[in-house]
């Protein structure tokens, strides 16, 4: 992979108990790390104990069992030694806006450590494939490099599959404008630069992972969901206090309530 970094950058992909990025549990984590001085990538692999129930669903799609990963350490024994190998690296992965990121970011917080993507930039492989070609990570490999993964859905055989994948897109789209549903033309986004890569992966407008939040036209943060939705959030939750404690209460993401704690407090000043 010969991807120009001013940044450590970590390829990353997790295999787990389900879809649900607050309730489920993290099984088994690959990580890649690519170094910005050029020296060679580093691997780390970790099989763990998620303490709750494996689904069905999610043991058809990776073969994971309760038997596999009976023994094995709980993510919070690994979380410290995971959180050092990441560092302040971007991360980069196949949906992994939508799930791996937001996942890890609760397990961390299970484990009592707050793990800010503020200043990281995002990758999602998957973003760049399903704009410029809506497949799946196997048929991104067929499209982009012709083969066939070899032993789909362990996560370090998809880490290295999304790997040539991103290599074969930035082959592909040198050059290649980008046209969006409403007619928009983007001159030639997908570029050798994480940066690039990272605003054409994501959408700008939304403040956290779980995409509760977002920011309206004028800068403001404001609810993508309920009642509220497009509502300013510090001054909604500072005039509806019991909105507000229901929030924090609920199920929502450590990022979400870190924001709202903050924006609340801000607004309060």
């Amino acid at each position: 992979m010969n991807l120009h970094l001013d940044k450590n950058l970590i390829f990353f992909d997790i295999e787990s108990t389900g879809l649900n990025v607050l309730r489920d549990r993290i099984i088994q984590l690959a990580l890649i790390r690519y170094h910005k001085d050029g020296s060679p990538a580093i691997e780390k692999e970790y099989l763990i104990n998620p303490g709750i129930p494996i689904s069905p669903e999610a043991m058809a799609v990776h073969g994971i069992t309760p038997q596999d990963v009976e023994g094995q350490p709980s993510f919070s024994d690994y979380a410290n030694e995971i959180f050092e190998f990441i560092g302040d690296a971007d991360l980069a992965g196949y949906n992994s806006n939508r799930f791996d990121v937001p996942l890890l970011m609760e397990e961390f917080g299970r484990a009592g450590i707050d793990f800010d993507i503020d200043q990281r930039r995002t990758i999602d492989v998957q973003r760049i494939f399903y704009k410029m070609e809506p497949r799946t990570l196997s048929a991104a490999y067929k499209f982009y490099c012709d083969g066939t993964i070899e032993n789909a859905h362990d996560a370090l055989a998809d880490v290295r599959a999304t790997i040539e994948v991103l290599d074969g897109q930035l082959r592909k789209y040198d050059g290649a404008d980008f046209e969006s549903s409403d007619g928009e033309i983007v001159s030639a986004p997908i570029k050798n630069d994480v940066k690039a890569l990272d605003e054409f992966t994501n959408d700008l407008n939304i403040v956290d992972v779980t995409q509760r939040l977002r920011y309206d036209h004028n800068g403001t943060i404001v609810f993508n969901f309920g009642k509220y939705m497009g509502k300013p959030v510090a001054e909604v939750l500072t005039k509806d206090k019991q909105y507000y404690q229901w929030m924090l209460e609920k199920e929502f993401s450590f990022q979400v309530k870190k924001i709202i704690q903050q924006l609340v407090a801000d607004y309060n000043k």
